[in-house]
């Protein structure tokens, strides 16, 4: 597999489309009527594949049925092994309530996802500003947290801490998305985001930081040395990200 492959109509590059599709079918025939929809969502639904990527994945139901369920287990085991596929199992009528929980998550699953079976469902969801606002100052802070804890625990083991950074990358990615968003700073894409934010602060390195991030999930690896630094600077960004969260204004803002 090719390493950022986009093609054209946003399919996945073969065989990984073909595992999708066997897929779609398997979860077609063990769900039946009760499969309302199914989305594949994040860079897998741009067609935005890179060694070690996931395949998320949104499963709608209208019910969650012991058998049926039972009878899905082991193809989405291997698919987990075979695309690293993640799947989400929610009710249709949780959708409301599920946009408005994980607001910053569901704002990125509207503007990046691929209808593979089913009514698409989640093209009209509009999270509120105040639910988009509250969650991601949740998620901005939780990274924080948790990118300190990972630095004081693995700053010894630079392989670690790359890891570290790279488990990083979507969620930084995605809250940079909604904070464009509720700024209202038109991005194509949320690496895109957070290159736009990164590039606005005037702290030494920090509009480099999206471009080392990047290099390290397509490369696995970093310059000896550097795991460090860039784990201190992405700390700092995401400080940076948080306080100009905390400023948001209540209203809509016109777009720039």
């Amino acid at each position: 597999m090719n390493q950022d492959t986009k093609p054209a109509d946003n399919r996945l590059p073969e065989p990984l489309e073909t595992l999708l599709q066997r897929f779609v079918s398997t979860a077609k025939d063990c769900f039946r009527e009760d499969l309302a929809s199914m989305v594949l969502f994040g860079s897998g639904a741009e067609g935005r594949v890179r060694a070690g990527s996931d395949l998320n994945l949104l499963l709608i139901l209208k019910r969650f049925q012991r058998e049926r369920v039972d009878a899905f287990r082991e193809p989405l085991r291997l698919a987990q092994v075979a695309a690293r596929a993640s799947a989400m199992f929610l009710l249709e009528s949780e959708l409301p309530a599920a946009a408005e929980a994980f607001a910053v998550k569901f704002e990125d699953i509207t503007r990046r996802h691929r209808l593979l079976h089913g009514l698409d469902l989640v093209t009209g969801l509009n999270p509120s500003r105040a639910a988009r606002k509250m969650r991601l100052r949740q998620e901005l802070l939780n990274l924080t947290l948790r990118l300190r804890e990972r630095y004081a625990t693995t700053s010894l083991r630079e392989e670690q801490l790359t890891g570290a950074i790279i488990d990083a990358a979507g969620p930084l990615r995605a809250a940079a998305g909604g904070l464009c968003s509720l700024e209202g700073i038109p991005s194509s894409s949320p690496r895109h985001a957070l290159e736009l934010l990164a590039a606005s602060f005037s702290s030494p390195g920090c509009a480099e930081l999206p471009h080392l991030i990047s290099q390290a999930r397509q490369e696995r690896s970093l310059p000896q040395g550097t795991a460090s630094t860039l784990m201190l600077q992405l700390i700092q960004l995401c400080e940076a990200l948080q306080l100009r969260a905390e400023t948001l204004p209540d209203h809509e803002p016109e777009s720039l």
